[in-house]
């Protein structure tokens, strides 16, 4: 057994590191594999996305709260109060209200996924939740204004609140169990690893009532002898090359390795090829004997796994990111117009050609995009490809392109492909999807180079404020934009996000390295 498998209470964050720090190319992402048909086939069966039970249980936090606040205010409605009782009052009384019978519940444990599948199971822990949250608001009411909630309005707040509350989860959980029947609430996963593990892991996830993972194949580089092209009932669509490709072209949530704990030099091999997608990766750890620290786990009912990778950016915080983007983007526009509108009249007044360029960039996921600009060349010197980067004095450039490139107007228009969703307003810029140095495409320079595809790429970024926007003519200009890309991954948040932008203005006055 390897020194991973004697090891106790191992710190798996310094496996992390160790993967993401890279290693030999050989260890790194392959060039893309042709999928065979028949995984093809799944991968398309799985292109739509699913709706995360996360962001599921957060709805219905907000429409339990803003229903029950709504039955509060119709309370007051029904049952007038005196005059002197101020409406925004009466609206901070319920407010508090519904919002402590909110926290009452999560403390219950009802807004789990298998407690709301199980409505009548749980009723009495949801009633009993709401009259001590019912009970605690008017009680503090009474002490300190009595005339402000009267008897008959509280009792009909209480009545119709139960009433909601009990009849609506009903619906809810009828809801759920039809749509884990028809797959639009699951988490999608692909196992890594074949044989007797995989085997038994698969086994203990049936065996539990709540599981929401849905296993959509196995892939595994060994043979039928070692690895059978069938294990308890799933098929194995490929090898783990043809796997990175399935796990971009299907909406995959998790890939979980089915490989015992001691298969270190194994399970380090796979991590440098799959942490690069953009999503969570966990080690089966349903036979594993070992100790390891409570935060390295998460559970499908009572089966554990080890948490080796989770996807950034994900269920509220991309909605935060999104609501961000639309919101700033907005005021760019707003603002930047008649700069947009002056740029357009000089790229035409003094060259042929369309006024914006298209090109064809890497986006999430590997995923190829249109990325607008400001067209900056001759028309009949454009490089769609962008094989040849534009360097210092480069006669392709028009003059006013020159200027547009120095001070980056000529990125402007890429503000609506922030509205379209294809970009957020901060993130590591797009590159080229042909973009090389001298002969070499930026991923033979760097394995981790595609693990910046793990969120959407952005308008501006940290590479680009610390300095590093403009041409990549060298190895450690490449190493070192693609390493500013990680830390922003690894540390993103919306202050994150916020301090980019706002120092992003200040960074275009460094043009050194901006032809």
């Amino acid at each position: 057994m390897s020194d991973f498998g004697n090891r106790q209470n191992l710190d798996l964050d310094a496996l992390r590191r160790g993967v993401a720090d890279g290693g030999s190319h050989d260890d790194g992402p392959a060039a893309p594999v042709e999928l065979n048909p028949f995984a093809k086939q799944i991968a398309d069966q799985f292109r739509d996305s699913n709706y995360s039970p996360t962001m599921l249980i957060g709805q219905f936090r907000l429409f339990e709260l803003a229903s029950l606040l709504a039955i509060g205010l119709f309370a007051c409605y029904m049952e007038p109060v005196p005059a002197d009782s101020h409406f925004l009052a009466r609206f901070a009384v319920t407010t508090i209200g519904a919002t402590l019978t909110v926290l009452l519940l999560q403390l219950a444990d009802t807004y789990l996924i298998p407690s709301i599948r199980n409505a009548r199971r749980n009723a009495m822990r949801v009633l009993g939740a709401w009259t001590l949250g019912f009970a605690m608001t008017y009680l503090g009411v009474s002490i300190a204004e009595g005339v402000l909630y009267p008897t008959g309005a509280a009792a009909i707040w209480f009545l119709f609140g139960a009433v909601f509350l009990l009849s609506e989860r009903l619906l809810i959980a009828y809801a759920i169990r039809n749509w884990a029947r028809n797959g639009v609430m699951e988490r999608r996963a692909v196992i890594v690893g074949g044989g007797e593990p995989a085997k038994q892991f698969i086994r203990a996830l049936e065996q539990q009532p709540d599981n929401d993972i849905r296993i959509c194949g196995i892939f595994d580089d060994r043979g039928s002898e070692r690895s059978p092209s069938v294990v308890a009932g799933y098929p194995k669509l490929g090898t783990f090359g043809e796997l990175v490709e399935f796990a971009r072209l299907a909406r995959i949530d998790m890939l979980i390795i089915a490989l015992p704990a001691s298969a270190e030099a194994r399970i380090l091999q796979l991590l440098r090829k799959l942490w690069v997608l953009p999503v969570d990766i966990r080690l089966a750890a349903h036979t594993n004997r070992l100790r390891f620290r409570p935060r390295s786990y998460s559970h499908v009912g009572t089966v554990p796994m080890f948490d080796l990778f989770d996807k950034p950016i994900r269920d509220w915080d991309s909605v935060a990111k999104r609501a961000f983007d639309i919101f700033f983007t907005v005021i760019g526009i707003a603002t930047l117009w008649p700069v947009m509108l002056a740029a357009a009249i000089a790229v035409k007044a003094t060259s042929e050609g369309p006024i914006l360029f298209r090109q064809n960039r890497h986006g999430f996921n590997n995923e190829v995009i249109k990325v607008l600009k400001f067209r900056s060349m001759y028309t009949n010197m454009t490089d769609q490809t962008a094989v040849k980067a534009v360097t210092k004095g480069d006669p392709r450039v028009t003059p006013v392109g020159r200027f547009l490139r120095k001070s980056s107007i000529d990125e402007l228009p890429q503000l609506f492909n922030v509205l379209k969703g294809e970009l957020s307003l901060v993130g590591p810029r797009p590159h080229s999807v042909h973009a090389q140095t001298g002969e070499r495409k930026y991923v033979d320079v760097i394995d981790s180079y595609f693990a910046r595809h793990r969120v959407k790429p952005g308008v501006t970024g940290w590479a680009q404020v610390k300095g590093l926007r403009g041409e990549l003519d060298s190895d450690e200009k490449i190493r070192a934009r693609t390493q500013h890309d990680l830390d922003y991954i690894e540390n993103w948040s919306l202050f994150f996000d916020l301090k980019i932008l706002f120092l992003t203005p200040i960074s275009l006055f460094n043009t050194d390295n901006a032809y």
